[in-house]
């Protein structure tokens, strides 16, 4: 049966979420350019995905996804849909409280649009837990594989480089066409990287200026590494050990 709580009748959901343990997925993305060889649903894509396969092992129910996120560096490029963080905050803390109402009280914000979106999830998580008796678990992709991507080969984080081209290569192969990819090999900046595994500061993002971005998108489309380096292989261990972790974090919710 589907995971996904949109495709329930309400004496469906009823029945889900008694068999959830209590836990809800929200998949959080972005509707945003990802260069020459990626949709602009990449981020939201991810954490559909994610979600997905781990619901699918657990019984934790799936929320519809909110699809975009907080994207002002990405607007340099037509597709990009860019919303305030205090809306997506403010949006998302109702979803947590509809919820609760019915059951709901353990939940995890899945972010598919990496460290730029974690920000406004923090104040919201911090915001249900206090009023709302909830239990919020954030779960982001780039730093739940920090012990994976090294093995892999993976360069340094950037935008629709090898990492999130393999997984999409992995996961929704037709929606990629990796023989439009240019890459833009991602230059060390000292004390400041989005790359979780830096060994220095990498929560001290600021997102790009309207120019910085304009530059990137007129080098390689919008991208920012090395997508020429993707493989689906890699693409299915990165998702397979991602799904595993999540697993671990929806089963110990569950145990509480």
């Amino acid at each position: 049966m589907s995971c996904w709580l949109e495709t329930k009748s309400w004496p469906e959901a009823e029945e889900a979420i008694a068999q959830s343990g209590g836990v809800a997925i929200i998949p959080v993305g972005s509707v945003e350019q990802h260069s020459l060889h990626l949709p602009v649903g990449t981020d939201t894509y991810v954490a559909i995905t994610l979600a997905e396969d781990a619901a699918n092992q657990t019984g934790a129910v799936v929320t519809p996804p909110v699809w975009f996120g907080w994207s002002p560096h990405h607007m340099v490029r037509p597709g990009t849909i860019t919303i305030r963080p205090e809306v997506l905050a403010d949006l998302t803390y109702d979803i947590i409280a509809s919820l609760a109402q019915h059951g709901l009280k353990k939940v995890i914000l899945l972010n598919g649009h990496r460290i730029v979106n974690v920000v406004w999830m923090q104040i919201c998580a911090e915001r249900a837990q206090r009023e709302l008796g909830v239990t919020i678990k954030i779960y982001d992709p780039a730093y739940m594989s920090k012990d994976i991507v090294g093995e892999l080969g993976f360069g340094p984080v950037g935008h629709a480089e090898e990492v999130e081209t393999s997984h999409m290569m992995y996961r929704y192969p037709d929606l990629v066409h990796l023989e439009k990819a240019k890459d833009n090999p991602i230059r060390q900046t000292p004390l400041y990287s989005v790359d979780p595994c830096f060994t220095h500061d990498t929560l001290c993002y600021v997102p790009s200026s309207y120019e910085h971005a304009k530059k990137n998108a007129e080098i390689a489309g919008g991208c920012t590494g090395e997508p020429s380096k993707s493989d689906p292989e890699k693409g299915r261990i990165y998702h397979e050990h991602l799904v595993n972790n999540l697993v671990s974090v929806i089963r110990s919710l569950q145990e509480k």
